[in-house]
């Protein structure tokens, strides 16, 4: 057992102790990343030292919160709820911010107590995701570069122990629906059932990336049945479909970044069926995604100042889908990271539309008539 963490941060790798292990990750593979982190990192026995780098060339990769502040026995653990990598926690938060500011009053701000709540909710869900994760699919993670490093795969952490910590993060979950309406523990608690089956998709379809996304926009009604005794489903139909068209787009960015090692091990994605026409079909889920979002505006009667945070949240989508390089695993890394931006604006947007309550409504209307202002007819 080391006395102290040796760590060595550089842009060709760095150190991280799991205890009774260091492992070198080479930095060129250690991606930041939210629903699934892939890094590759050899183990090595203890009493090998650390290879010592440059400090200019440690500075261009810090350690993560977790490997400088988290006691040593507790970093596999983290690492395995991707605490270290926190940017994803907004792509499972943001459906259900979505839904409890739709459901607020005209000319009210959202029950800020509640977006709070489903703020550390969504840093528990995830955590459960990414746990579930990792213990189905550690003898893939084994065979694919990025996916080596994690604490499973790598024998940070044993299975039984993987399981051990899932099932205090269930009754974290749990005790979050506790705080809620008893519609809302229902919904709740059916919602895992969904995510406990997301990473058997990948053995069974090539849509994988449609199944998380249908499990993420599950959230939509999560966050307004919170809020609502009713669920207004003319809005949350179109938004929960969004999300759907939404998590396809960025998961098949962020699934070519294991494209080639996928086809290895037998894995299958939208990344790996869609290929060379990658872009268009990115291109038309990004437009169906922003359609139905337009439709849920126009269902929910939101004020004039949500279209131009839609048209903010197209714009980055457009940016994402015509600049990404998918042969770039850092680009594509930083394509996926950037969609917690996407998700703010949509907020925004529904955000200054419920304070503008009080103004003009964007309502389309097409009727037919034959006489707009018929006037009745003097007999007399």
């Amino acid at each position: 057992m080391l006395a102290s963490v040796k760590q060595s941060r550089a842009f060709s790798g760095k150190t991280r102790d799991f205890g009774n292990k260091i492992y070198r990750v080479p930095a060129a593979t250690r991606l930041r990343d939210g629903v699934a982190t892939h890094a590759m990192f050899s183990a090595s026995s203890s009493s090998e030292p650390a290879r010592k780098e440059s400090p200019q060339r440690q500075q261009h990769s810090p350690a993560s919160w977790v490997e400088r502040w988290l006691p040593t026995a507790a970093r596999p653990y983290a690492m395995l709820a991707r605490l270290d990598r926190p940017d994803a926690i907004w792509l499972y938060a943001w459906p259900c911010f979505w839904s409890i500011a739709i459901a607020a009053k005209k000319g009210e701000l959202p029950d800020m107590k509640m977006l709070a709540l489903f703020g550390l909710g969504s840093v528990v869900l995830r955590g459960v995701v990414c746990t579930v994760n990792d213990i189905l699919d550690r003898d893939i993670d084994k065979k694919v570069e990025r996916t080596k490093s994690r604490p499973l795969a790598a024998g940070a952490l044993t299975p039984a122990q993987g399981f051990n910590f899932l099932v205090s993060q269930v009754l974290l979950w749990l005790g979050f629906l506790l705080q809620l309406n008893s519609r809302s523990f229902i919904v709740g608690a059916s919602w895992l059932a969904l995510f406990f089956s997301y990473p058997l998709m990948k053995r069974l379809t090539n849509w994988p990336q449609a199944f998380l996304g249908f499990s993420l926009g599950y959230g939509v009604f999560l966050g307004s049945a919170a809020v609502k005794e009713s669920l207004d489903y003319a809005v949350l139909l179109p938004m929960n479909f969004a999300v759907i068209c939404w998590a396809v787009l960025y998961d098949t960015i962020y699934a070519h970044q294991d494209r080639k090692d996928d086809i290895k091990a037998g894995v299958r994605s939208t990344a790996i069926m869609f290929g060379d026409n990658t872009k268009y079909w990115l291109s038309g889920f990004g437009s169906a995604c922003i359609s139905s979002l337009a439709l849920t505006g126009y269902n929910a009667h939101l004020a004039w100042p949500y279209y131009p945070f839609l048209a903010a949240a197209a714009a980055q989508l457009a940016w994402q889908v015509s600049t990404v390089d998918l042969s770039d695993k850092s680009d594509c890394n930083r394509k996926f990271v950037s969609n917690k931006w996407f998700g703010a604006f949509v907020f925004g947007g529904i955000l200054f539309a419920k304070i503008n309550g009080q103004g003009r409504e964007i309502r389309f209307q097409m009727e037919w008539r034959i006489y707009f202002y018929p006037q009745p007819i003097n007999t007399n």
